[in-house]
């Protein structure tokens, strides 16, 4: 679907565009001196190093790197915290602290789950998938007919005590 091929492409810009926008949105709107030393000491390296942390669990899913898409659950997480972080960027002192604890939230909620979508699909499983996106069974190996069975060898030891 287009809309989860959009968020694929999206993820790496945002990293940049979206501490750029804490920036812009602390200049724009005439936050004090203070936010400014929040914004360049905490917010932007933060926003920065989480973004690309979550864009690489995202592409290390094999399921993503085939289809090139993201999952919905990665829409609706990633969705939501990216529009929580440009609210923190308007710096409305009646709506700052809220948005600013959603984010935090959000974003260690999006972490445990790109963790947990990344191990789901890296665990075995019998069903394999190909790039279409279709499921089948690996064929059985079947055993040799003509197959001889092994030799068994069966070794037993006598216990000798030697006469002192």
């Amino acid at each position: 679907m287009w809309l989860r091929r959009v968020f694929f492409r999206w993820l790496l810009p945002a990293a940049f565009v979206l501490p750029l926008w804490l920036l812009i949105g602390w200049i724009a709107f005439s936050a004090s001196g203070w936010a400014l030393l929040w914004v360049l000491v905490i917010a932007i390296p933060s926003v920065l190093v989480g973004q690309l942390v979550l864009t690489l669990l995202v592409r290390a899913r094999g399921t993503v790197r085939a289809s090139r898409e993201v999952s919905w659950l990665d829409v609706a997480g990633f969705g939501v915290w990216h529009l929580l972080t440009i609210g923190v960027g308007f710096y409305s002192q009646a709506s700052f602290w809220p948005l600013l604890i959603g984010a935090i939230v959000v974003f260690i909620a999006l972490f445990w789950m790109e963790l947990w979508q990344l191990f789901r699909e890296a665990k075995p499983s019998a069903m394999l998938r190909s790039s279409g996106g279709f499921s089948y069974l690996p064929a059985a190996d079947a055993p040799e007919a003509d197959a001889p069975e092994p030799d068994v060898f069966i070794v037993t030891e006598k216990n000798q005590h030697p006469h002192s």
